[in-house]
């Protein structure tokens, strides 16, 4: 299914150790909105999708493997020289206790992933508007760690993260309407 190439989807830089800033950047790790939840749930809800779009949530699930790939090295080059007193500080102290600088699937709040985050309703309409709700909640997150970053290396692998949700918002709205117009269609029997 997948062929795997051993270099990110696009580069990511850091400029300095920087625990605080990797801290807010789990959130997209292993987050309600992040990229594992993402990923999971577009691959899980392709078995009960119209074959008019089930690629597209194929496509979009693999993608956001590679998303997951990105955050994790960003959060590993923001903590990879980090002290145990400089995770303390950025609030990553219990972490450090149970995982060392390894990473961890949690939100910014320290609390571990969930399958409660993975939606899947059966019903495509709805699964796609739950898909598109995913993607712009993972845009705002992203512009709102931009915010808080004054690493110009770093949010350049952010802005790209931030415009990529918004390519995939679009094309779940192109799969709405395109299942809506199959919706309308007079079947004859």
């Amino acid at each position: 299914m997948w062929v795997y190439e051993k270099k990110l989807q696009y580069p990511v830089r850091v400029s300095t150790c920087n625990p605080r800033l990797a801290k807010f950047l789990i959130e997209q790790y292993g987050g309600a909105d992040g990229e594992l939840a993402a990923a999971l749930r577009y691959l899980n809800q392709r078995y009960t999708i119209p074959d008019k779009v089930i690629g597209l949530l194929t496509d979009i699930g693999t993608e956001e493997f590679a998303h997951l790939e990105m955050i994790a090295t960003m959060v590993y080059k923001l903590t990879k020289d980090a002290t145990p007193e400089q995770m303390k500080e950025a609030g990553l102290g219990a972490h450090y206790a149970n995982h060392d600088n390894a990473l961890y699937y949690e939100n910014a709040g320290g609390v571990p992933f969930t399958a409660t985050y993975i939606q899947a309703k059966g019903d495509p309409i709805a699964d796609l508007y739950e898909d598109i709700a995913a993607e712009e909640k993972a845009r705002a997150t992203y512009q709102w760690i931009i915010n808080l970053s004054d690493d110009v290396d770093l949010n350049d692998g952010l802005r790209f993260l931030r415009e990529r949700e918004i390519i995939h918002a679009q094309r779940f709205r192109e799969a709405v309407e395109i299942l809506k117009e199959e919706q309308g269609k007079k079947r004859i029997f």
